[in-house]
């Protein structure tokens, strides 16, 4: 019996062109409370699941603010822009379509909320290539510093971690990918570009438009 393949991808960086939407909310939210976005903070928070930036962005600057609080006003900042201006990676849409059709399973590995990713893949019209949508909190919340949600996305594919092509922009995301096992290729993203030596230097291949993908 032929092993069945499987491609899982991240979304924000990665599908998504959209890490300038969170660039600019980081920069309106801290603007409002009259602080300067840090140099570190957006790779620091990029591979957190949503509470814990929260938490992190409460602590780090010593906000009244609960998590819920912070969550709200950042999920109604990104509310539009995912549904309405947030783009596709260059040739994202057409490799989707012909993972599809050639017969590769797939998935989506992401930390986004739902309301969030359900509003950018129906915007850009990817919902329908997708076999299973999995998030760090269906993986017990584990963020994506270990590898649970991509074997989630695996099994929900039926297919084993060797046969698995996992597509990330973050160092961390793609070590874990590893660990498990699974292909990483990484797509570049300007959120990421203090890391991309590195990341040239882990991952099984790298990208700047999908169409230079890999056909799995």
């Amino acid at each position: 019996m032929k092993s069945q393949k499987a491609a899982i991808f991240d979304l924000d960086g990665t599908l998504l062109d959209s890490m300038g939407v969170w660039n600019q909310i980081d920069i309106d939210f801290l603007g409002r409370r009259g602080i300067a976005v840090p140099a570190d903070y957006i790779i620091t928070v990029a591979s957190m699941q949503f509470r814990e930036i929260a938490e992190y962005t409460i602590d780090r600057f010593h906000l009244p603010d609960t998590p819920e609080q912070l969550m709200a006003e950042w999920d109604e900042m990104a509310r539009v822009a995912y549904g309405t201006t947030v783009q596709a990676k260059p040739g994202a849409v057409e490799y989707l379509r012909e993972l599809k059709g050639s017969g590769v399973r797939l998935a989506v590995a992401t930390t986004l909320m739902p309301q969030l990713r359900t509003a950018a893949l129906d915007h850009l019209r990817m919902s329908e290539f997708f076999d299973a949508i999995v998030s760090v909190d269906d993986a017990g919340g584990v963020g994506k510093s270990k590898p649970d949600v991509y074997l989630l996305a695996a099994s929900r594919l039926g297919a084993k971690p060797e046969n698995c092509t996992v597509f990330e922009d973050l160092l961390v995301a793609i070590r874990s990918a590893k660990s498990a096992g699974m292909q990483a290729w990484a797509m570049y993203d300007d959120s990421s570009a203090s890391d991309w030596p590195e990341i040239t230097r882990v991952a099984d291949g790298t990208l700047y438009d999908f169409r230079d993908a890999p056909r799995l």
